[in-house]
């Protein structure tokens, strides 16, 4: 099968030496090697994680196709945690939130959609910024890499899943959305991806300088938010305008260096 035909639903669907034989294939490409395939605990949705690794950097090979990224706000239903913590924690700290939490989270998720999108590589870890973000696609061209389109991002953080975070729709109890800990966040994605798991540690740019997801620099926990408004900037489909308009303004460029990046590799 050629890469260019390797669809999310396909992967999903391939034997151990079939997937093996694309991930080697795409190593090929990359001009690495491939450093391992296991089966995703995430088999229903994703059926394999493969790390290759190029130039001593590791990525996760991608899967692209038609796939759904987004989230469907209207048809969300929160938790009764999640509309306790709203309405006591958020409201009542006189934000002057949205009463309704559906059009709060309207305001920073991204509308439910269907995109087609190329099979890439995309590094395993984030990396932090080494220079200011208007130098960083240049910066990454010199590599043979780029930065991910805000639809990439969505896909390879939710890997298919439609729930609010890419483990589900619930928020982990006896955890915190920064720091160490074991709650869900920290293990790796269905792709084995290491993302969107620290609120102040973990904000991604993208190609599109208005879209930056998997942390707000800890906005909403210094701010005393609420529990609900705390955890959702690592909501997959999460695209913190407001954290990107900061790192495109005159604030980011003292403070780039807490902002990360994630190298793509094309394998057209």
């Amino acid at each position: 099968m050629s890469l260019t035909d390797l669809s999310l639903d396909r992967w999903r669907a391939m034997d151990t030496a079939t997937a093996t034989r694309c991930a080697e294939e795409a190593a090929r490409r990359a001009g690495g090697l491939l450093r391992g395939l296991e089966a995703s605990p995430a088999r229903d949705l994703v059926g394999h994680r493969a790390v290759i690794e190029r130039a001593g950097e590791r990525y996760a090979l991608i899967p692209g196709g038609e796939v759904t990224v987004g989230f469907d706000v209207d048809a969300w239903q929160p938790l009764p945690e999640q509309l306790a913590s709203y309405r006591e924690e958020s409201l009542a700290g006189g934000f002057g939130f949205e009463t309704d939490p559906r059009a709060q989270l309207a305001r920073v998720m991204t509308p439910l959609r269907t995109v087609t999108l190329p099979t890439v590589l995309m590094a395993l870890e984030p990396m932090k910024l080494p220079e200011l973000p208007a130098l960083i696609p240049a910066l990454l061209a010199e590599q043979g890499l780029r930065l991910p389109r805000p639809d990439e991002w969505e896909h390879a953080c939710g890997a298919g899943a439609g729930t609010l975070f890419r483990w589900g729709d619930g928020i982990p109890a006896d955890t915190s959305p920064y720091g160490g800990g074991k709650g869900p966040q920290h293990l790796p994605n269905a792709f084995g991806l290491h993302i969107a798991f620290d609120v102040y540690e973990t904000a991604e740019m993208t190609s599109d300088p208005g879209s930056v997801y998997g942390g707000d620099g800890g906005e909403a926990v210094c701010g005393g938010y609420g529990t609900l408004l705390e955890w959702l900037p690592l909501a997959t489909a999460n695209r913190n305008p407001a954290t990107a308009e900061f790192l495109d303004g005159p604030e980011g460029e003292d403070m780039f260096e807490d902002f990360n990046m994630r190298p793509v590799l094309d394998l057209g």
